[in-house]
């Protein structure tokens, strides 16, 4: 980083909460968890694809069950990472007309939002429970691996509700403090990112 860049905040450490006591307890254990499953997904599903590219060239023929996982680590780490960019601050707004009101009253609709989104995310992750009780029913399998295909799916249910309690805990957040927040730990406002070249 150059002198005459701006100073921009490293969310790539230890994540600390902005909650207090018990409920910041909880919010930075669901944080570690989120970590170690994105951390392990990711690096996992880049092992298997290098692995299986070299067993094609080399071998003729690549791994038969690496599709499968790798469609097990999508779901993990498409699931985990709404939990995680909730935690951050980073899913996509639409922010013109909330950009438009004053502090007070983007207080009042962050609440709202945050309290809508974390309803939303509970029932998303009831219904899709409801579906892995369908599929165990049917007892269908994985072809490759040869495990039943509700687990790959139990993630899903898992990330719903780790980001619905994320925004319970946004929720919170800003019904406790002065300042609005995006989540436990973001303040809303813009960052000046630009870098003079």
């Amino acid at each position: 980083m150059s002198e005459n860049s701006p100073d921009l905040e490293d969310d790539t450490g230890i994540y600390e909460s902005g909650l207090p006591g018990f409920l910041g307890t909880i919010d930075e254990i669901i944080a570690k968890v989120e970590a170690f499953m994105l951390a392990v997904g990711v690096i996992l599903m880049a092992i298997n694809t290098c692995v299986n590219v070299i067993a094609r060239y080399v071998f003729g023929e690549g791994l038969f069950f690496s599709g499968e996982i790798n469609r097990i680590l999508i779901i993990l780490i498409t699931f985990a990472g709404i939990g995680y960019a909730a935690r951050h601050g980073r899913h996509i707004r639409m922010s013109a007309i909330y950009d438009a009101i004053p502090v007070k009253g983007r207080k009042v609709l962050m609440i709202i939002i945050a309290l809508f989104t974390s309803v939303v995310m509970f029932f998303l992750c009831y219904h899709s429970f409801e579906y892995i009780q369908t599929l165990y029913s049917r007892g269908r399998i994985l072809p490759a691996l040869g495990f039943e295909i509700w687990w790959i799916y139990i993630w899903v249910p898992i990330g719903f509700a780790i980001t619905g309690i994320q925004y319970l805990l946004t929720a919170i957040k800003n019904f406790t403090s002065k300042d609005v927040y995006l989540s436990t730990g973001v303040v809303d406002g813009y960052a000046d990112t630009e870098s003079e070249v």
